[in-house]
């Protein structure tokens, strides 16, 4: 350890807390050392948060989040969602959602769904739907928390977080600075699935988050005249994976031309089926707690 590291070190005042360009061996480093959560806003209350995760892109986390919020509210939850992927932010598309959200005096107010559904995503604070967010690290992570604490979340029974993929800055920022009550984590029936649940299993675990399940994303597609079900990707590895982690298998969703359609329609709350029904229920069945 450098003469200037050991400084950093023993006077933790003179931090930048810019990690990116600081050698020094602090505990702000070390991922394993609980942090304090960021406070919730005064006038907000949310009684549950779920974020849905994977250890790779492409595996529908979007979908599945999207599927969740609507489901957990056919039960009668009172449901928001957090679209934790600040660069890629798919959730008001699939909602069909175009207003922005709005400044208040006291903070910023989602927008809602017609059925009620909250909503917060980069995409309701750009002029242009289109614009690339072109942001660092450390600007993405603060956007995350101010997504907690800066909006005004109306009696929330469950909040589902769409996160990134992979096991990078918002992940590390949403499990260490919002108290996450379980994760879902989302995969595909091919031979890599594997892996996928690893990472995001091994993050969890790290970061002492509840694992609730996982759920199958492209599980199959059926065939419109004899139901047959086609495994257009294999066989699926979900239930010897969920065995190895001791997880449960929450949910298998098909590939089904009509619920893509309903998403680029912005209509995922017109879907039909209970595919992530028993998802929902393990969501309804979490201890009730108000968050500080």
């Amino acid at each position: 350890m450098t003469e200037e590291n050991k400084v950093q070190e023993q006077n933790p005042e003179t931090c930048t807390h810019n990690c990116s360009s600081c050698g020094s061996a602090c505990a702000s480093r070390d991922s394993s050392q609980p942090a304090p959560k960021e406070a919730l806003h005064k006038l907000s209350t949310v009684r549950k948060v779920i974020a849905v995760v994977s250890g790779k892109g492409g595996v529908g986390k979007s979908l599945v989040t999207s599927m969740m919020t609507v489901q957990s509210h056919r039960l009668g939850q009172r449901v928001a969602v957090m679209d934790a992927d600040i660069t890629g932010p798919s959730i008001p598309k699939c909602f069909g959602v175009e207003d922005g959200a709005r400044a208040v005096g006291m903070g910023l107010l989602p927008a809602k769904t017609d059925s009620g559904i909250q909503l917060m995503s980069t995409n309701l604070l750009l002029e242009d739907k289109e614009s690339a967010v072109i942001w660092r690290g450390s600007v993405i992570s603060g956007v995350v928390k101010q997504f907690w604490s800066d909006v005004i979340w109306t009696d929330v029974d469950a909040m589902f977080i769409d996160m990134p993929p992979g096991t990078g800055d918002v992940p590390l920022t949403v499990y260490q600075a919002i108290p996450v009550d379980g994760i879902i984590i989302v995969t595909s029936p091919q031979e890599l699935v594997s892996m996928i649940v690893a990472k995001a299993v091994n993050m969890a675990k790290k970061m002492n988050v509840p694992i609730l399940g996982i759920v199958e994303n492209m599980s199959y597609i059926e065939c419109p005249d004899c139901g047959k079900q086609m495994k257009v990707f294999g066989e699926s590895h979900v239930e010897e994976v969920a065995a190895k982690y001791d997880l449960k298998v929450l949910g298998r969703i098909p590939l089904n031309p009509e619920l893509a359609a309903l998403c680029d329609a912005g209509r995922i709350e017109d879907f039909e089926g209970d595919y992530l029904i028993d998802a929902a229920k393990e969501v309804a069945a979490l201890p009730i707690k108000e968050k500080k």
